[in-house]
């Protein structure tokens, strides 16, 4: 067959159910439980094997009962009063509009290249794209004018399934992506669908846009699966992390290149530009060929200000968990577009740090997004640090405290992840506000007004919950493995309602360590089975499909559980995805993780069990390095690092067999005669206060507002104002700095600083400085003071501007100032030099400074 005739069939749905199909394609009824009751009503059984998508369950669902249900004047009034309801929410005054009213011009286009809003829009595969989905929902709440660009995979991630062995193998289902919650856009005049194109290698590869409503935030899917492509290019959105590194890169193309060319097509004018991870900085690069293509700029004018107007957000804590190209894929992909910015091929490679001159060089997506953006932030604060010390080498002579690199820490969209038990209890005890403004501190204190015994009872049914789920996910694990009859029968006496329950459900990547608690394995036998206080585990989580060492740890959890003495007390569910998280996090008792300090960037199903109620255990990593305090869980090790991974895993392995003997499960069983644990559930309480307002996503989306987003939005539009006529003067001002530089030195210092000081004293300084060609209005000059390590260091310390005195007779500039002592200690100081210009948004940005030799 030649050519192929596509016809899109949609369901009959009567008429007094017409809003049914508005509510389904708007993914709010993801934290609408009375949206997500009213698609149960409908059929519930239907509900759990569409794996609850409302659209396909429409596309499937029979006739006779649609009308029906047509008839039902409840579920109508109900329907009507959702509809209502989402209306409402999209039209009301949001918190973005009262609070930052002069900044109407802010729209944002979020890039990432994956989406994790709900199980059934399966075009993620963790944690990032679980954060970029929470991301857009806090949004909407917040009323942030933003827009997710992101890929229509038609695979998906892979579906994970166990052998007889326990190893795991993959399967790629093929999503039908009319049946998806998304809308395919199309011409109102002509109803084809929108296309529009990017060049991609030899090819110009057409794209089709899928928008997916997400309250009152769009986000928009690019397709390549369109038949007028080569074969070859409708395989690019197929699957997510799938293939080699080519598949990867004309991912990566289509979704930055491609993501712009999109918004264009749409009429979406966005003014700050959010890279989530460095796969779409691709982006950066299109947007300054637009700018010098329509602002007649050239490569460096356009550079300043495109970057003035991008935000990079670093998810990584290794250098190998960065995406890197060989010079053969950038050479075939990018060789006809460097010239159309003006570039060399090796002033090209330069921006992705690859030197192409050396064999083994590669091109770093990471620092491109770096050095095309005026922010970088890492997603907690030790992250940030980590970061700090992996990209120094691109702000040389910036001190490593001071390395431009955020910190801005993760947090969850909670109205989507806490059970409805706890979303009535909050309700109830707080009113409304808690969802609306979850940041007030004041308002949580009242938790503590709620009783143990109310708490205690939520968190047993909650338990109750996730066990009767992990025994109909066993049920039909063990079916499709076709086993035995009776070992299905047996599921009913897999795990215990009223047993300690702990969770570890995450990425099996070996520095995440799942296989810690298993160390000891008879230490740990005598844990689980001890009669009168015993405990129980629930594992569940995907190894990527080459990596080998993750999967010998799932199959190894397995064989475990096979032991005849802790089969009933240990289970593993295949398939990890948002559902299964969602039922663990609500669930269980305690959530462990135990990471290898510091490669966790952040990690949230910790903040998601948290909000539910549910006490953490971890090592000091990612967001437990900051929430971390005894009132809310317990911590694993102290904070230390090691050389020695294997005495790492030995020495933090027994002290979490410590934690669970000694403090976990005593506390746990420590119950009153009512049969609660009062101890246990005031930390439930302490839990829910301090978590909430800090690590919720709308304190996330605040932070990245106020530190990222209208200091970018400020910048451009100086920038951009005249004909970006003050880019054209800040390059010039650029190219003066890095023609005169060299010149620059500090040649004297002078202080009257007697042997020791009190503190309120301040000490004088007076410095000459060379500045060369430059003038005093070019640059700052500090006294960067701080405290000294034991090897005479500065490990941190603050700028204190000196004030320009005078010149001397050789034409040297004075500069002085005092400098406070305002605690006791040891201290010292050190003289800099950096460039200073008012469109500048940071000094230490541009990576110049000279310090006092």
């Amino acid at each position: 067959m030649n050519r192929i005739h596509t016809i899109h069939v949609i369901p009959t749905l009567p008429k007094k159910l017409e809003r049914l199909r508005s509510v389904a394609l708007d993914l709010h009824w993801v934290w609408s439980p009375d949206a997500i009751d009213l698609f149960r009503r409908l059929d519930q059984d239907l509900w759990v094997h569409t794996e609850q998508n409302p659209v396909r369950m429409l596309a499937e669902i029979g006739q006779e009962r649609l009308e029906n249900i047509a008839s039902d004047e409840g579920f109508l009034a109900q329907l009507d009063r959702i509809w209502h309801t989402f209306e409402s929410y999209r039209k009301e005054s949001t918190w973005y509009q009262k609070t930052f009213t002069n900044h109407k011009k802010l729209k944002i286009a979020y890039f990432s290249a994956e989406f994790g809003l709900h199980e059934s829009l399966p075009v993620y595969s963790g944690g990032l794209g679980v954060l970029a989905g929470d991301y857009l929902k806090a949004a909407s709440d917040l009323g942030i004018p933003i827009i997710g660009v992101g890929l229509a995979y038609q695979k998906g991630y892979f579906r994970q399934y166990l052998n007889a062995d326990g190893w795991q193998q993959e399967s790629y289902p093929e999503n039908d992506m009319f049946c998806l919650p998304i809308e395919l856009l199309r011409d109102e005049a002509s109803g084809k669908p929108i296309e529009c194109n990017v060049w991609v290698g030899s090819r110009d590869v057409a794209l089709h846009i899928w928008r997916v409503q997400i309250g009152r935030t769009e986000l928009y899917l690019l397709d390549t699966n369109v038949l007028a492509n080569d074969p070859e290019d409708r395989k690019i959105t197929e699957t997510l992390y799938g293939g080699g590194y080519e598949t990867r890169i004309r991912q990566e193309i289509v979704l930055g290149i491609g993501g712009l060319i999109a918004l264009e097509k749409l009429g979406i004018d966005a003014t700050i530009f959010h890279l989530n991870e460095g796969h779409s900085a691709f982006m950066a690069l299109e947007r300054i060929r637009k700018l010098m293509e329509e602002s007649q700029l050239t490569f460096e004018e356009a550079r300043l200000a495109a970057k003035s107007s991008n935000v990079f957000t670093t998810h990584t804590p290794v250098p190998a968990g960065i995406d890197r190209f060989g010079k053969d894929l950038i050479d075939k992909y990018f060789q006809s577009y460097w010239p159309q910015l003006g570039l060399d091929r090796r002033s090209f490679f330069a921006l992705g740090g690859a030197d192409p001159d050396k064999t083994d060089t590669t091109f770093n997506m990471a620092i491109l997004a770096i050095k095309l953006s005026a922010t970088t932030n890492g997603v907690s604060q030790l992250h940030a640090s980590v970061s700090r010390n992996m990209w120094k080498d691109l702000w040389p002579g910036v001190h490593k405290s001071e390395i431009p690199i955020l910190g801005i820490t993760n947090g969850v969209h909670a109205p989507s992840w806490i059970s409805d038990d706890m979303r009535r209890l909050l309700d109830r005890e707080l009113g409304p506000r808690w969802e609306e403004n979850p940041l007030g501190t004041q308002m949580w204190k009242r938790v503590q007004q709620i009783s143990n015994e109310e708490i205690y009872r939520m968190r047993e049914r909650l338990r109750r919950r996730l066990i009767a789920f992990s025994r109909k996910r066993l049920r039909k694990q063990l079916s499709q493995r076709n086993a035995n009859p009776s070992e299905i029968e047996q599921v009913g006496n897999v795990l215990d309602m009223e047993t300690l329950t702990i969770g570890f459900a995450r990425r099996f990547a070996t520095y995440k360590r799942a296989g810690l608690l298993f160390s000891d394995r008879e230490r740990l036998l005598r844990i689980l089975t001890n009669p009168q206080k015993p405990v129980q585990l629930i594992f569940a989580g995907k190894a990527h499909p080459a990596d080998e060492p993750g999967k010998r740890i799932i199959r190894e959890i397995v064989h475990f559980a096979r032991d005849e003495r802790v089969r009933n007390r240990i289970v593993f569910i295949e398939d990890y995805d948002i559902n299964v998280a969602r039922h663990m996090v609500q669930g269980c008792d305690v959530w462990l993780n135990n990471p290898r300090r510091p490669l966790e960037a952040s990690g949230t199903s910790g903040m998601k069990a948290a909000v539910n109620g549910v006490l953490n255990c971890s090592t000091l990593d990612g967001w437990w390095d900051e929430a971390f305090s005894p009132k809310i869980g317990w911590a694993i090790g102290h904070g230390e690092t090691y050389d020695d991974v294997k005495l790492q895993d030995k020495v933090e392995s027994e002290a979490l067999y410590d934690i669970l003997e000694e403090h976990i499960v005593p506390l746990f069983y420590h119950q009153d005669s009512l049969g609660v644990p009062r101890a246990w559930t005031n930390m439930i309480k302490d839990t829910l206060e301090i978590v909430f307002p800090r690590f919720v996503m709308a304190r996330m989306v605040d932070e990245y507002t106020q530190q990222a987003y209208l200091p970018c939005l400020e910048r451009y539009e100086r920038l951009s104002e005249d004909g970006f006529k003050r880019t054209r003067e800040l390059n010039s001002w650029t190219h003066k700095i890095q023609n005169n530089w060299s010149a620059v030195k500090v040649l004297d210092v002078v202080d009257n600083s007697p042997a020791q000081l009190h503190v309120g004293e301040s000490i004088n300084v007076t410095t000459t400085v060379s500045l060369g060609q430059l003038e005093p209005s070019d640059v700052c000059v500090e006294a960067f003071r701080g405290p000294l390590s034991g090897d005479r260091e500065l490990q941190k310390g603050d700028g204190i501007a000196l004030s320009f005195i005078e010149r001397d007779e050789r034409g040297n500039c004075i500069y002085g100032g005092d400098l406070l002592c305002d605690s006791s200690g040891y201290f010292g100081y050190a003289i800099r030099i950096l460039p200073c210009h008012e469109d500048v948004l940071r000094s230490m940005e541009m990576g110049y400074v000279v310090w006092e030799s």
